[in-house]
């Protein structure tokens, strides 16, 4: 009977703890169910928050100060932060200071873009190392450069008094007048106004008046105009007459009929072509010339010239040495006609020879 109990006793306590313990794991299950979901979720959650803090840990900031060429701080300034694959563009103004700032920015290799109304923009590269706080040198805009194309057109006048002043620098050997002969291949027309100056300077030329005076003596050696007589007196005569028939001459056929005819009274250097071609051109001149059209034409202003002044030359003449006043005037005519066309084969075939830098004006 005592064994029974004993083994019935046995059986409740151990009963009894089964209970206790189911009790307790029905206790404390939600608990560490919780725990588990704690740190199950904590254990996934864990690897974002890791990145986060990584990510936080690596991005840096840029930040700099814009200034002008007086070093004054510019506000409103416009920097754009620019990084290749990466879009949209991040953009900042500049404060009162002259500064701006991007911050959270990826490492990397940027390009800043600044720009401000009314000043030159700049440009600025660099790589952003992971975690740094980079700044810029000081960005200065400075005003830009006003490149101005300012085309001068000459007018054809003033064109024409440049080549005359060319034209009036040339002397033979430096020191004879060689001023009707033009080595421009694309000369323009004269006005009447440098068509008088030309003609005045060439029989104003102390030169010519030496010529003149040379002539005159050979003349009074070979008694020529023998009414004049010999001395100081025959020599101012005929000196006197030469001198109106070269002045005379040359203002009526260079400067009053080139200007009523509209013709140019220049010689135009030819210097190619057939040896015959520029023979002709020389010995034609005379009776060729250039229009103010720019054709060839009769040489009106020459042959009117050459008659006027050996008609005029009838008027101081001793009466004796006319031998008709027709023949006179046009024995006299033919003779300066000849001698412009020999002129113009010393102009074509020899002066140019002594008329300094003659080629580099005809190359222009």
């Amino acid at each position: 009977m005592r064994g029974e109990r004993s083994t019935e006793k046995g059986f409740v306590l151990r009963a009894g703890r089964l209970c206790l313990l189911a009790l307790s794991a029905l206790v404390l299950a939600p608990g560490a169910r919780s725990q588990q979901s704690f740190t199950i979720q904590q254990a996934q959650a864990s690897p974002s928050i890791a990145a986060e803090e990584q990510e936080g840990q690596q991005t840096g900031s840029i930040s700099g100060k814009v200034v002008d060429q007086s070093g004054a701080e510019i506000l409103g300034a416009i920097v754009k932060l620019i990084r290749q694959g990466q879009s949209p563009d991040q953009e900042a103004k500049t404060d009162e200071y002259g500064l701006f700032a991007f911050t959270h920015i990826s490492p990397g290799p940027f390009e800043l873009s600044i720009s401000s109304p009314d000043l030159s923009p700049q440009q600025f590269s660099d790589t952003l190392q992971p975690g740094q706080a980079f700044v810029t040198p000081i960005i200065m805009l400075t005003i830009p450069t006003q490149m101005t194309e300012v085309r001068v057109e000459l007018t054809q006048e003033q064109i024409a008094e440049t080549q005359i002043k060319e034209q009036e620098e040339q002397r033979l050997f430096g020191v004879i007048p060689n001023f009707y002969a033009t080595y421009d291949p694309n000369p323009v027309p004269l006005p009447a106004k440098l068509k008088f100056q030309l003609a005045w300077k060439s029989a104003t030329d102390l030169l010519t008046v030496a010529g003149v005076a040379m002539f005159a003596g050979f003349d009074q050696a070979g008694d020529r105009w023998g009414a004049y007589g010999q001395g100081a007196e025959g020599y101012a005569k005929r000196f006197g007459a030469t001198y109106a028939n070269v002045f005379s001459a040359t203002f009526i056929g260079s400067g009053v009929m080139a200007t009523v005819l509209k013709q140019d009274p220049r010689y135009f250097y030819k210097g190619t072509g057939t040896t015959r071609s520029r023979l002709l051109r020389a010995l034609s001149s005379s009776v060729i010339c250039k229009g103010d059209n720019g054709n060839w034409q009769p040489n009106y202003s020459n042959v009117i010239g050459s008659f006027a002044g050996a008609a005029l030359e009838v008027t101081y003449v001793p009466p004796n040495d006319r031998r008709g006043t027709g023949g006179f005037v046009v024995s006299n005519a033919l003779v300066r006609l000849g001698e412009t066309s020999l002129a113009g084969v010393l102009q074509e075939f020899v002066f140019p020879k002594f008329s300094p830098n003659h080629a580099s004006r005809s190359h222009h």
